[in-house]
């Protein structure tokens, strides 16, 4: 309407007949222009006036509470579907829980004597955990919102405890290497089996309950079967293999959870506890939230640094996005995109230095000659890839949307956030303990110290003895998923060892492949993803390290980049639709549609379906016979080439491109990171620069145009 009466008077104003040659498109272009921008300009400023008036009351009205947490956690993420209401049960669950915590917390102690033995310390550790989940998670989630426990989920629980426990009462009968159990024992076996598979189904989920039946009957009438066929086990002596030895139930995963991966856990509640979590969210706003899209930039650093912690990206996207969401969606981020930030960082905290989630402590087990301390020092330049690569995607969204960062009074200031410096001093402790060339164990009963002594500093976050008391309990509570993925996915891990299946699997995979590794690859990329899909990471490692990656390692590829190659693909899952878990978490906070909140989630982490195609190609960056000199380039072109991606996904790069400027930037980005070719990676450089220069005189010609007419 502006333009309109702006014409209408101008053109009354002409005396003469010379209105006949005013180009009145151009001025219409031009008001128009002007209206543009200054609506941006009022617009940005009544954002700001709005975050202003509205800061005190954010948290009350765009936040999640704490019961909305709990009910989009229970919706997306089996592992937090369990009962809130206990009933005259909860003191029972409290007691198992807090002793369970405190069993591991006295045995990782130098003067207990360390750990017990592998069965001893599994079954007390085991047993435990499936008499808690049967008291604490229903048989169906419709049974969340009952009051009490029902009788018959006693009844399991204990059954399930007296199954495990009987392995510790016995312990020198059945250490023994002629130990042949009885009719008795077997159905002890097979009700400590069967109960196992259903406490994983209530906490886990059903898909690693079905690989692990298809395991179970492959073991026992998998004899006729071509090429994969094996000699064949009766129940009597496959449920013997499978519960009274370390080799299956109570193999390298259970052992690695009753050990390290318990500690680290309870760790992470301690973080929680202290007020560490809070100061990752401030740090991230304040290092980030000034910049073009700064609300996106500062939920990715958050979300990266609470995400190694807690090990899960749908409760990290949950917990972390029901207050970085909706500061995107009012910084005028679309919301599927702001749910896919948010997904992307919380799937990728599990892959960031130290701690990794836990599958990193299983990695050291299973990689001959690589500690725990050299996989976080191996991970970091990965994951410095991964996250530039969805820094740089909200970078480009923010640009091509015109989104600018956050006023700098609504951000912490430096000066704040340094009084609060003493937070970080449990991650230091774990990095300083692990780099010393100390055990996993003593650097988490470290870091579990010093946070506990920080909590004393300030008054606000003082633990008391209630809150120690909610803080042994809690570490149970978190731990239960992960000691009933890692036990099942012992049993499949034991059926493969005991048939030979995985010396099959590598060679069918290499057949397949026809000796072509990038077919090696990709092949063992989609399997990994589809595990993914219904296996928590932990579980996903185990099964993948078991049976893909051996067939990498035997074309020649490093064992630490197999390794590394099947870990990113199983947590990307979360990520990558069409079961995006972590993504359709997001959406449902946002308001968003989940499958686009999928797509978009994978565009801004397509750095991790790239970055272990390189790392196999040139473990350089995995610090594999790596210098400065030949690090450096490798990694400045591979930055490059995130950059050149990330641009072609989102759509803006200097200026917005057009297709086949999107097509070029995306060739230009593989050109760029394929390793040990000089001349292809200087066309792809050359191909990136010019499309940056063509673009850049069209964006400057583009804004002298209207001043010019």
């Amino acid at each position: 309407m502006y333009v309109v009466r702006e014409y209408r008077r101008k053109r009354r104003n002409l005396n003469t007949l010379s209105y006949l040659f005013v180009d009145y498109r151009a001025l219409i272009k031009r008001e128009a222009d002007k209206t543009k921008k200054r609506c941006l300009m009022y617009g940005q400023q009544l954002l700001h006036f709005s975050i202003r008036q509205e800061g005190e009351h954010m948290k009350e009205k765009d936040t999640l509470t704490e019961e909305q947490q709990q009910e989009m956690l229970a919706k997306y993420d089996k592992e937090s579907a369990y009962r809130k209401d206990t009933g005259k049960w909860t003191w029972v669950i409290s007691y198992l829980a807090i002793s369970l915590t405190l069993f591991h917390l006295w045995r990782a102690l130098p003067m207990s004597g360390g750990p017990l033995g592998s069965l001893m310390q599994g079954a007390v550790h085991l047993g435990t955990a499936l008499g808690l989940i049967f008291l604490l998670y229903p048989a169906k989630k419709t049974g969340i919102k009952r009051s009490g426990v029902p009788w018959y989920d006693v009844l399991l629980a204990f059954l399930a405890m007296g199954s495990y426990y009987y392995i510790v009462f016995n312990f020198e009968t059945i250490n023994t290497g002629m130990f042949r159990p009885s009719f008795v024992e077997i159905i002890i076996a097979t009700v400590g089996i069967v109960l196992l598979l259903e406490g994983t189904r209530r906490a886990v989920g059903l898909p690693i309950i079905v690989i692990a039946l298809v395991a179970i009957a492959y073991g026992m009438f998998g004899t006729n079967i071509p090429y994969f066929g094996h000699g064949g086990f009766d129940w009597t002596s496959l449920s013997r293999r499978l519960f009274y030895t370390s080799n299956a139930i109570f193999g390298t995963p259970i052992q690695i959870s009753s050990t390290y991966i318990y500690l680290f856990l309870f760790f992470g509640v301690m973080l929680t506890k202290t007020g560490v979590g809070q100061y990752f969210n401030d740090l991230a706003f304040g290092a980030t939230g000034r910049y073009t899209g700064g609300t996106a930039k500062a939920a990715v650093a958050a979300s990266a640094m609470q995400g190694m912690v807690t090990g899960s990206s749908v409760a990290n996207t949950v917990a972390s996005g029901s207050f970085t969401i909706p500061m995107m969606k009012r910084a005028k981020f679309r919301p599927e995109f702001a749910a896919a930030a948010e997904a992307s960082a919380s799937t990728g905290g599990q892959i960031m230095p130290p701690i990794m989630g836990a599958a990193a402590f299983i990695m050291a087990e299973y990689v001959e000659g690589i500690s725990y301390s050299d996989i976080i020092i191996i991970g970091i330049i990965p994951a410095i890839l991964y996250f530039s690569g969805v820094f740089m995607g909200s970078h480009y969204e923010a640009k091509r949307s015109g989104i600018t960062g956050l006023p700098k009074d609504q951000l912490p200031t430096m000066k704040g956030l340094a009084k609060r410096a003493d937070l970080l001093l449990p991650l230091v402790a774990i990095i300083f303990m692990l780099v010393g060339g100390y055990t996993p164990t003593v650097a988490a009963l470290t870091g579990i110290g010093v946070a506990f002594g920080v909590s004393f500093i300030r008054e606000e976050t003082r633990m008391g003895f209630k809150d120690v008391i909610g803080a042994l309990e809690q570490g149970a509570r978190i731990a239960l998923p992960v000691i009933a993925a890692c036990a099942t996915a012992g049993i499949i891990v034991g059926i493969v060892v005991i048939t030979g299946l995985g010396g099959k699997i590598a060679g069918g995979l290499l057949d397949i492949a026809g000796n072509n590794l990038f077919l090696l690859l990709f092949f063992t990329m989609i399997a990994c993803i589809l595990l993914g899909m219904g296996l928590p990471t932990t579980a996903n490692y185990v099964v993948t390290a078991t049976m893909a990656a051996p067939a990498l390692i035997n074309y020649g590829v490093e064992p630490i980049a197999a390794h590394f190659f099947v870990f990113y693909f199983g947590i990307v899952a979360d990520i990558t639709p069409p079961v995006c878990l972590a993504a359709y978490a997001g959406a449902g906070i946002a308001g968003a549609n989940p499958m686009k909140a999928g797509v978009n989630a994978f565009k801004l982490a397509i750095a991790a379906f790239i970055i272990p195609y390189i790392f196999v190609y040139n473990p350089v960056l995995l610090l594999q016979n790596a210098s400065v000199v030949s690090l450096i380039p490798v990694l400045i072109t591979a930055m490059l080439g995130m950059a050149a991606i990330s641009a072609a996904m989102m759509g803006y790069f200097v200026y917005k491109p057009y297709w086949i400027e999107r097509f070029l930037l995306f060739a230009a980005g593989i050109m760029l990171i394929v390793p040990g070719n000089l001349p292809v990676e200087l066309s792809g450089f050359a191909l990136l620069i010019a499309i940056g220069t063509m673009q850049f005189f069209r964006k400057k010609k583009q804004e002298e145009a209207p001043a010019a007419s």
